[in-house]
């Protein structure tokens, strides 16, 4: 029984070290994500949704996802959470997914990645700054990342 939990905690620590490793890349212009571990395997490869207009974000509100590289600082239960579109539609439960994974953007606060109520939009650039991906890719997503995990958002 002893070595059966040694072997146990070993693998779950050689887990949560190699998720330390990985690192994320998402193109804006092919609207996909990747997680890369240490050794460069892709572990993830899925479609998103980048912000509705081109370039890297100037200022709040422009509907913008900004380049570069930022690390995540914060996993979130984001599954209680409603978001109001500016749709007529009013406030809507479930907008982010399960999760929003909060990124340190140097000028700009509420930019993570997150899940989406319009899967149909995915591969488009449809969002209002965040990066978007189905709720279930989410799910596999926040397994592979921890606070700290470095992402580069390309043009």
């Amino acid at each position: 029984m002893k070595l059966l939990t040694l072997i146990i905690a070993f693998l779950a620590g050689t887990t949560l070290m190699m998720s330390a490793q990985n690192r994320v890349l998402v193109s804006k212009k092919q609207q996909h994500l990747w997680v890369i571990s240490q050794s460069n395997d892709t572990l993830l490869s899925v479609k998103v949704s980048t912000g509705k207009n081109p370039g890297n974000k100037q200022r709040r509100g422009d509907n913008r996802t900004p380049e570069g590289t930022f690390p995540i600082t914060q996993i979130q239960d984001a599954s209680a959470w409603t978001h109001d579109f500016k749709d007529g539609k009013g406030e809507r439960k479930g907008a982010y997914g399960p999760f929003f994974c909060r990124l340190s953007t140097p000028g700009f606060s509420g930019i993570g990645i997150h899940g989406t109520c319009f899967p149909e939009l995915l591969g488009t650039p449809s969002s209002e700054g965040c990066i978007r991906m189905h709720d279930d890719n989410l799910r596999k997503f926040v397994k592979l990342v921890k606070k700290g995990t470095k992402v580069t958002v390309t043009p």
